[in-house]
This record gives C-alpha cells, structure tokens and sequence, in this order.
C-alpha cells in the first residue's frame, strides 16, 4: 500500500485464516520515483507515454520490494496464495458527468516479476456500480474492529477518513479532510524534510483562528457522505490564496493551523456520530502534537491507536488490502454500498496470474 503521503510502500505479510500479520515494513519510495508522482499531483504538464512509463516503473518498485521483503521475512513465493496491491493513485475524480480514478503500478508486471497472483484494480468497478470508489478500507474495518461502542477507526494518512462501527447499526465511512498531506506539503516547502516529526515543528507556532474558520468552510467540510477526495482538491495551490490573507504569520503558525485544520475536520465527525473510542492508525498517529489536539477537542472520547485492537496502526491499511486480495480470490463482494454510494455491494478488482515463465527480480 503506498498513498498519497509517498513516505513509502507498506507491506504486510498476513494470515489468510485470521489476518493476523506475520511480517510488516516500509520500503522507502526512490526519489526520483516520487518527483514524478509528485509533478502529477501538481498538475505539470504530462503525456501518455509519461503516464504509461511512470505505470511500469512503480510495478518494478513493487514487485523488487515484495521480493524483498519475502526474502527477509523467510518466506517463499509458492506459499503466498496473492498479492493486494492497490496502486499509487494519482487522481481521483468521484464526482462529476464522467467520474473516475486512476491508479499506477501495473499488476500485469507484479505478478510477472514476482511469480505470485495479483488482486488490484479494486476502485473501479465500485464507481462503476455508481459509487465513489473510496473509501474500501471500512468494509475490512468491519470485519476486524466490530464492538459493543459507538466506535470509530480513524486513518490519518495524506488524507484522513473515519470509519463509524455502531452496534446494530450500518457501517459508515468516509474522507474527514485533509490528514499530513498539507502539513508534509508545508514543510517540504518551507525547510525541504518530509514531514514534521512527531508535529514539534506545529507545536512551536500558534494557530491563527481566524484562518482555520475560513479553511474549514470549504464545501466538501459540510457535505454529507458518502464522499471522499484527495490532493485534487486540498493542495498548496489551494491553500496559497488563503495564506495571502495572513502575511503576518509565520511559517511555523501556519504549520500549527494545518495540524489545527485536520485535528478541527477529524473532530466533526466524532462530534456528529457520537463517538465513545477512537483508534487511530496512519503515520499521522505518531504526529503527537495532532494526538494532543485531538484529545484537548474530545475530552469525552477515548482515544488510542489500533495497537489496542491488536493491530500495528502503521499497517493497518495493508493487511486491510490483503484482505480485499482475500475477498477477491474467493469471489466474495468487498465494498460496502452505505459508504461509497455504490447501488450494490460487488466483488472487487482483478486479479492477474502470474505465468509459468514468470521471473523473480
């Protein structure tokens, strides 16, 4: 799993039976990998033979880091039933007379380099039943954190989402806003690191209120789900006008008041759900300046991380596209229609086998 924070791809060797993990890790994403994905999301200008070429270098990258990573973890390619990639999307257009989603990294080549089959594709046929083809991770979500509380699992990745478990109540799930996307963005910018550890950077500014109230009138803020989005629409682009308006902060307030825009947009939906526990996963789960924020807004909630319910927050997400591998395989449907809109719960994605004359590398 590798999303729109570009930090890395995740993989997650798993337990077909239970889904309990075997061996996790991150594989850094190469640098000039990522300048190109990067130069997408900006909006530079591109081609088809980029866009073809950028697809088969990324299903490199996947297919060496499986490899890997199965050499590390000791196992053997013949004992690996598949492989859940989701791609490395680069956009995503849920909305709109011709919506769609587009993601790279052609499985055609994972599963020829690495001699296993590959479940990938999972979005669209979603979107093609009428859904928003996001978020999927709820539906595996269900599967593994269903409880006795008025619950929510809440992925702080480039992007967080929210996933509601209530009992005898339909699952709900759906993008909050923004989650480390601008805040990685602002820095990236500003000092040329990635991210903002543990949110020291944040913590030393101060929010400007006045500015987190304007960000957070944007119109997706107040629509109702189903919905998702993406960095087509929260990007410095967008950000920039805004900031305009502030020439007097300074770079480390403005951080603050990113960090203050996720930890505010996250804290409407636990307000409107009535949530009782929060657990937490994604890399933005070790931001603790954002914790901090989260649990100075929800004094009532109980918040902690996945590591609670047994599973490693930084992984989360992968296994939970093992699990819609698993889904897959066994012809069994994966999306949840309540929550991406979808007019029927359908099985997933394609899935690629690996040839008799496939090449390990």
């Amino acid at each position: 799993m590798s999303g729109t924070s570009l930090d890395g791809l995740d993989i997650a060797i798993v337990h077909a039976d239970s889904m309990r993990s075997h061996y996790c890790t991150t594989v850094p994403m190469p640098g000039d990998l990522k300048c190109a994905i990067e130069a997408i999301y900006l909006g530079q200008a591109t081609n088809l033979r980029q866009i073809g070429e950028l697809d088969h270098r990324i299903a490199l990258h996947y297919a060496q880091a499986i490899n890997q990573t199965l050499k590390a973890a000791q196992v053997s390619a013949d004992n690996v039933s598949a492989i859940g990639s989701h791609g490395q999307t680069v956009y995503h257009q849920p909305e709109g007379p011709w919506p769609f989603t587009m993601q790279l990294g052609d499985a055609n080549i994972v599963a020829a380099r690495t001699g296993i089959p590959v479940a990938a594709d999972f979005r669209r046929m979603d979107m093609a039943v009428g859904g928003q083809g996001a978020p999927l991770v709820p539906a595996f979500h269900q599967a593994m954190f269903a409880g006795c509380q008025h619950r929510a699992i809440i992925n702080i990745g480039g992007i967080a989402n929210i996933t509601v478990l209530k009992p005898q109540q339909a699952t709900l799930g759906y993008d909050t806003g923004p989650g480390n996307m601008l805040m990685n963005e602002w820095i990236e910018k500003q000092k040329g690191i990635q991210y903002d550890e543990s949110g020291n950077w944040a913590a030393s500014g101060r929010p400007c209120e006045p500015l987190v109230q304007e960000l957070l009138l944007h119109r997706y803020f107040a629509a109702n789900p189903p919905k998702s989005t993406g960095r087509e629409l929260f990007n410095l682009t967008w950000l920039t006008p805004y900031l305009d308006q502030y020439p007097q902060l300074s770079p480390a307030d403005i951080q603050a008041s990113l960090l203050e825009l996720t930890s505010r947009s996250i804290t409407l939906s636990l307000e409107q759900q009535q949530i009782e526990a929060a657990y937490l996963c994604g890399g933005g789960c070790h931001n603790h300046a954002l914790v901090r924020r989260l649990k100075a807004h929800n004094p009532k909630v109980s918040i902690a991380t996945t590591q609670a319910l047994g599973i490693d927050p930084d992984y989360v997400e992968a296994i939970a596209f093992a699990w819609l591998a698993k889904q897959r395989v066994g012809q069994e449907a994966a999306n949840l229609p309540v929550v991406t809109g979808a007019n029927s719960a359908v099985i997933l994605g394609g899935l690629y086998r690996a040839s008799a004359n496939s090449t390990r590398k």
